[in-house]
This record gives structure tokens, sequence and C-alpha cells, in this order.
């Protein structure tokens, strides 16, 4: 069904991609070696596959919060997916119409953290006594725009971001970065050949410098090979912390990074001729392994990687 206000939606969408695209580099450089490469003249020629959310599971926040603004503009919700290890639950969404990104939003259990960590998470959101999204006009996309680049608790300390990292990186992300975009996802699919497969793709931009997230291998593929992934991974951003004396400093941590998805032609459709693929004749959802690897983009252990920029 087409969104009941396509203007509301574009104009949200339109905000939350302006301030991601100023606050990751790896955006425009990307873009770069796409035009260099003659794939794309502008960014307006490629298809948006997803774009994720990351979020706390406490009371009047997470998923059951933050998917209220995107089922208002008729978004519906789909697929639920657990990642266990990494104590997360999440759901994609299915967008009013298929020029629009799939929305992926995942909520950290922060019951199944150590008393230590649900204490320094508490000391955050204790103050959000009802839902906040309730409290915004959701038809007013400007306000919805700032809700979602406006933090609901105050500065955190690096000792408590340090401390939430050892335990799970997810959280200190989330505690410091709240509902930044975490990622958008370029659809590889669509790209000219032969930089239509991510295998390709990946090549070309590690050739330019482009760090990609290689945990579970760099792509990363469903059991029944039909989606393909790859990522980024997130450059460091100076972030600016409470030091616990009224002041500030400043330190590295990682920001946002970019997704590349591969949806291969479904069985039953793959004697249509290209020209005539639509979304509805390539795998759709997500898959749980490939999530999984993909959320580590953000993680130490990928970050620690990449070659300092001069």
């Amino acid at each position: 069904m087409p969104p009941t206000n396509p203007q509301l939606l574009d104009d949200i969408l339109h905000g939350l991609l302006r301030r991601y695209g100023t606050r990751v580099p790896d955006v425009e450089r990307v873009m770069e070696i796409l035009r260099s490469a003659s794939l794309i003249k502008s960014a307006e020629d490629i298809e948006n596959d997803h774009i994720a959310f990351r979020t706390l599971g406490v009371p009047h926040l997470g998923i059951q919060s933050l998917e209220k603004i995107f089922l208002h503009v008729g978004y519906q919700r789909r697929d639920a997916y657990t990642f266990p290890h990494k104590k997360l639950d999440a759901f994609w969404y299915a967008p009013p119409a298929e020029h629009y990104p799939r929305i992926f939003i995942s909520e950290l259990r922060v019951e199944q953290l150590s008393p230590a960590s649900q204490t320094t998470i508490a000391s955050y959101v204790c103050q959000i006594d009802s839902d906040p999204v309730d409290q915004l006009d959701l038809n007013n996309a400007s306000q919805v725009d700032n809700f979602l680049h406006t933090s609901l608790w105050r500065r955190p300390s690096w000792n408590d971001y340090e401390q939430l990292r050892q335990e799970s990186e997810y959280a200190a992300w989330v505690i410091y970065n709240r509902y930044y975009l975490n990622h958008f996802t370029i659809s590889v699919h669509n790209l000219p050949p032969p930089y239509n497969s991510v295998a390709t793709l990946n090549r070309l931009l590690q050739q330019h410098g482009i760090s990609l997230n290689d945990s579970g291998g760099i792509v990363k593929q469903s059991p029944d090979g039909l989606l393909l992934q790859s990522s980024s991974v997130a450059e460091m951003v100076q972030a600016e912390f409470d030091d616990g004396q009224g002041g500030i400093e400043t330190h590295p941590i990682a920001g946002s990074y970019i997704e590349f998805a591969e949806r291969r032609v479904l069985p039953a459709f793959q004697h249509l001729p290209a020209t005539d693929l639509r979304r509805a004749h390539r795998r759709e959802g997500f898959e749980a392994g490939n999530a999984d690897k993909i959320f580590e983009s953000t993680y130490t252990e990928q970050t620690h990687r990449i070659p300092k920029r001069k």
C-alpha cells in the first residue's frame, strides 16, 4: 500500500540521510568511487536497500517506541530475529512502496547485562517515564527529524562508555549515538555489471582504500545463497564526553558505516529478463547469520584495523 503521506516520509528519510552523509566520510568516498567507475552519475542513481537503527530495551524506549514513527508512515513489521550471543532482538519493516528503503531496528536486552552495566544504563534513562514518541506530532517531519537527532539523556562520561564497551560494544554505541542512523545500504544488484555482485564491488572498494568488515568473512552469505552482504568498517569520530568536572573530554569512537547488499533473483523468476526484474522477484527479508557479523562493523576488533587517514 502507498504511504498515506509520501511527502512526510520523503522528508523524514531526507533528514536522516542528510545528517548521516555529513557524519560518515566514507559515504562521499564511496560515491566518488562509483562515479569514477561510471557506475552512477549521482547519489540519486543508487537504490537504498535498507537503513538500520539501534535501541535499548528499557521501559518506554526500544523497538516498541521507535517503530511507531515508521508504522505511522506506512511501514509494516515483518520477521523477527534474535542474536543470543550479542543479547539482541530485531525486526525488519517493509516499506509502503518499493522505492523506499526497508528498515531494520534492533534492541539490546539490557536485563541480560551484568548488574554494573544495567546500573550504568539506568542512570541515563531513569528519567524517561513515558514513551517520548507519544509526545511527537508524527505528521511533522521537522519534529520527527529533530527527535531522531536529539539526545534523550545527558552526555555520557568516558568511564561509563568504556565500562559498557567492555561488556557490550552495542550498548556503548547506543549510549553515545542514540538514534543516529547506524547505516544505509547500497543495492549492489542494481549497479551495472560486472559490479552488480558484492564480491566484485568489494574488490573495487578495497582497491580505493575502503576498509571492509571481515568478521565471518568479507562476504556474508545466507544459507540459500540468495542474500550476500558486506559492509565498511565504521570510521572513528571525535566524540565529546562529560569529564565529571563540569567540562568535556574528547575521545575517538566508532561512528556509522555503509552496507552493501546483493539480493539475487528467486528461482521462480530467473527466466525474466533483467529489465523486467523488480523487488518482488528477488530474495526478501534478512538473515540473522549475516546481520550478526554486520553488527561488528562498529566493534573495536574491526575499527582497530582501519589505517589512520592523513
